[in-house]
């Protein structure tokens, strides 16, 4: 069950109410969960929101790819609400159902597409090394360029912070267990 909502802050503050209303009028078009924890923070909730309004809109790589390197961070971080939100939408990008599961499996996939590869690479040896070998980050300026590496080491530090935060607070839950990711305690 959700360590808090968003109605445990009724009524809203001025500041609180003018961040979810520019960002339910933003490319969302909704307050997206992680927050309903920010907004005990409307700055960070401002900031928060349009960082990840950037990074998942306005990127150079295509949303398919976007979508790939959230789920392996909602993966990697086991976070159920992140990851039913995702791959939906990355279904919708693209983004075949074979490799998904392969992700909530933890196997490696297999794929068809160089750039998918390339981001599924890049995302778990950041996520479970912490680093890329020099081989890998050549690679990558090679294939994606400078640009879309930095959005996409972006994207996974802002998908970290959101799968923490939907998983400290646990918020979404238990409404959007992913039943592939494998059990979750809320009670504990």
């Amino acid at each position: 069950m959700a360590r808090m909502t968003l109605s445990s802050l009724d009524p809203l503050t001025q500041e609180q109410r003018a961040v979810c209303d520019m960002t339910a009028a933003g490319l969302r078009g909704k307050i997206p969960t992680p927050m309903v924890a920010w907004l005990r923070n409307p700055e960070l909730a401002y900031r928060a929101q349009h960082l990840g309004e950037l990074l998942r809109f306005q990127t150079s790589l295509q949303p398919k790819l976007v979508e790939l390197a959230i789920l392996v961070c909602a993966r990697h971080w086991t976070s159920h609400h992140e990851w039913t939100a995702h791959k939906t939408l990355a279904l919708k990008a693209g983004l075949d159902l074979n490799i998904i599961q392969c992700i909530a499996s933890h196997r490696p996939p297999y794929f068809l597409d160089d750039a998918e590869s390339l981001i599924y690479e890049i995302s778990m040896s950041l996520l479970t090394t912490q680093r890329l070998t020099s081989s890998l980050y050549q690679r990558a300026i090679a294939s994606l360029g400078e640009k879309a590496v930095v959005e996409l080491i972006a994207i996974l530090g802002y998908y970290c912070m959101v799968s923490l935060t939907l998983n400290a607070f646990e918020l979404g839950l238990p409404d959007n267990i992913a039943a592939e990711l494998g059990d979750v305690d809320v009670s504990a």
